[in-house]
């Protein structure tokens, strides 16, 4: 059994009709002027067919996406500005599981198994199953800062065989991403984004963000700052300040190459 994963952009006009587009890349229906952005990530799964080699010609998701998600969007969004109404993200999930309906059948016979909705670069909301009790909310935070990867057990030939240049006694730097993944019941009182973000920032990423956290942060006089540990440490802050299960797992990325998912539970 594979599962295939299609982005599909489009952007929506909240205040008129939207027009077709003829580029996929930059969104389709391509917005005019001031138009909020989209991109909707569709999860599905199912065997190859023997024929062809795919699980669901990608094309296929596109024309569904574009011919009866981007309308719906368009319609809620719509309706939303010109009564100046505010839109949640309770709001939203419920968008996806509309949209969830209306991709099962064009996506037959492969199975949707998610749908995740980008609303900027650094922030997504994801659905795993059309009966919704439970939404995923992803936010990305940067921070900066020196460590150098170093075990006092090992003779210093070691230490440079296993660490190469990250065992620098001087250290040396990364602009760190730092992904924290909520899963937020429907019912939950959401507190505001900014609120998450407040406990976020004071919890973990003022902690470390221009920090030596060989020097500066206690947990790593015992760990050595590896991404993995960071991981770690993000979720020992955070679990606590958090609602009790809300915290999903934490990525951390130390290069656009390299990055490392956690769950502690």
């Amino acid at each position: 059994m594979h599962k295939l994963v299609r982005q599909v952009r489009f952007s929506i006009n909240p205040f008129g009709p939207n027009p077709a587009g003829h580029n996929s890349f930059a969104s389709n229906p391509p917005g005019e002027g001031l138009a909020l952005y989209f991109a909707l990530w569709v999860e599905i799964q199912g065997p190859i067919h023997p024929d062809t080699g795919f699980v669901l010609n990608v094309t296929d998701i596109d024309k569904a996406v574009r011919s009866g998600v981007a309308p719906q969007f368009a319609k809620f969004i719509q309706g939303r500005f010109w009564d100046a109404e505010n839109i949640s993200f309770k709001d939203l999930s419920l968008l996806l599981t509309q949209s969830w309906d209306t991709l099962e059948s064009p996506l037959a016979p492969a199975a949707l198994i998610s749908l995740k909705l980008e609303l900027s670069p650094f922030r997504s909301l994801s659905i795993n199953s059309k009966q919704v009790t439970s939404m995923n909310i992803s936010e990305k935070f940067e921070f900066a800062a020196t460590h150098t990867l170093w075990n006092s057990k090992f003779t210093p030939e070691k230490n440079f065989e296993l660490f190469g240049k990250c065992a620098n006694p001087t250290g040396h730097g990364h602009n760190y991403v730092v992904e924290v993944v909520l899963n937020v019941p429907t019912d939950y009182p959401w507190p505001g984004i900014g609120a998450i973000e407040k406990i976020i920032d004071e919890n973990f990423i003022s902690l470390v963000d221009h920090k030596n956290l060989n020097v500066d942060v206690p947990e790593f006089k015992t760990l050595n700052p590896t991404v993995e540990n960071i991981a770690v440490v993000a979720w020992r802050k955070l679990t606590p300040a958090l609602a009790p299960g809300l915290l999903d797992r934490i990525n951390v990325w130390e290069t656009d190459k390299t990055y490392c998912s956690y769950n502690g539970s």
